[in-house]
């Protein structure tokens, strides 16, 4: 049985390796997606799912306090020297929680989830219980805070949701709330970080972060809608330029614009 994955600044695994970790009980294999549609249809054997609606966040968009995603940790078999195995729609999102909240043994598939050359599993895993304890978060910013923060607001969300043609990406829950993005924040769409085979090159990168003035020696703070997109341009500036000092405001959009006492430009 190989070793359970260290610690690492650049942590991507393939399909291969997630074979070779199906049976390690070191390893907890996570899917992390908007629903359990694709999880119960087939998912990697032994991999429990993370629903970024029903167990990152409240029904009123709200995210989980470090108690409640403690219990998460703990439902999923989750200890100390556990290595998590993040793959999915949103594996980035899992895998910045864990970063988040002190978990350093973590891993993603940075890949679509077809990748996974099979057999795909339905039974749905369901782990022994542990009294895990996360640690204080960090690299993570709320609701007050960022009223109060002088830092780069960095919003990744599509120029239609950034003007406020639109509250939620396409294919999203129904519309509630106001549109619109968050007083003096900065639009980088995640599609100039991104295209659909992985993250674009350093030169492209750092172009596109020029072009907004944002630059390493400044704080920076990242949103988008639940999450899923900032943690993505969270992972581009920490570990794929260096940047210092980057958080992600996980309340997100989907906080921010429900509440009507928030700030909203459009």
């Amino acid at each position: 049985m190989s070793a359970a994955l260290a610690p690492t600044t650049q942590p991507l695994v393939d399909a291969s390796w997630l074979a070779d970790h199906v049976d390690d009980p070191r390893v907890r294999i996570v899917e992390v997606d908007v629903s359990a549609a694709a999880y119960d249809r087939g998912h990697v054997p032994g991999a429990v799912l993370w629903n970024a609606y029903a167990d990152l966040r409240h029904p009123d968009y709200t995210p989980l306090t470090r108690g409640e995603l403690e219990q998460l940790f703990r439902r999923a078999g989750v200890g100390p020297e556990t290595t998590l195995a993040f793959y999915g729609y949103a594996a980035h999102l899992g895998y910045w929680l864990a970063q988040a909240h002190g978990h350093e043994a973590a891993a993603l598939l940075d890949a679509p989830r077809d990748r996974w050359p099979g057999p795909w599993a339905t039974d749905a895993r369901a782990p022994e219980p542990t009294r895990y304890r996360l640690a204080p978060a960090a690299r993570v910013v709320t609701r007050a805070e960022l009223l109060e923060l002088d830092a780069v607001v960095l919003d990744v969300r599509s120029e239609a949701e950034f003007v406020g043609d639109r509250f939620w990406p396409s294919d999203a829950p129904e519309e509630r709330g106001r549109a619109g993005h968050v007083r003096g924040a900065v639009n980088l769409p995640i599609a100039e970080l991104r295209s659909e085979t992985g993250f674009r090159s350093r030169v492209e990168l750092e172009a596109a972060l020029r072009q907004r003035a944002v630059t390493p020696d400044r704080r920076v703070v990242v949103y988008c809608t639940i999450g899923n997109r900032a943690s993505q341009a969270w992972y581009a500036l920490t570990h794929l330029l260096g940047f210092g000092d980057v958080a992600v405001y996980d309340g997100g959009w989907a906080e921010w614009g429900s509440d009507p006492t928030s700030p909203v430009e459009r």
